[in-house]
């Protein structure tokens, strides 16, 4: 299955309702795609894969470097379809992802997942990540 790029407003408006399944705090398309043009300005780019002309699985990330990792790949977004899950798009989108950041110089993949989302730590740990650290924020209201 081929890998999409999706770039101009007409091909994220595509993809706002499968990003819905990962991002509920999304209100509106016209807000998404907003939200993915400023983060383009960043390095944000969207990929996919689709079946039947429709998405079924989305990652977003940035090729980064910083004094952690060095040159990396950061997956921002990872989500396939309820409805496509276990076919393997999600393995696929990483492998993809990680001959990409290899061609730029990248030397890791780095992602985050929530403490809760064990189905996702044990998909991460069967495509060959490891867990090595925790992320924390704060709020600043």
């Amino acid at each position: 299955m081929r890998i999409a790029h999706y770039d101009t407003p007409e091909e994220l408006a595509r993809c706002y309702t499968l990003m819905c399944e990962l991002r509920c705090k999304l209100k509106s398309k016209a807000q998404f795609i907003s939200q993915v043009q400023r983060q383009q300005k960043q390095g944000y780019r969207l990929s996919g894969m689709e079946q039947n002309g429709k998405p079924v699985a989305l990652a977003g990330y940035r090729l980064l470097e910083n004094f952690i990792h060095g040159r990396f790949c950061y997956v921002d977004d990872l989500v396939t379809a309820r409805t496509a899950r276990r076919q393997g798009f999600g393995a696929d989108l990483l492998n993809n992802l990680a001959v990409v950041a290899r061609e730029y110089g990248c030397s890791r993949m780095v992602l985050d997942t929530a403490v809760s989302n064990t189905q996702a730590q044990a998909f991460y740990q069967f495509s060959s990540y490891s867990a090595c650290g925790l992320h924390f924020y704060r709020e600043l209201n």
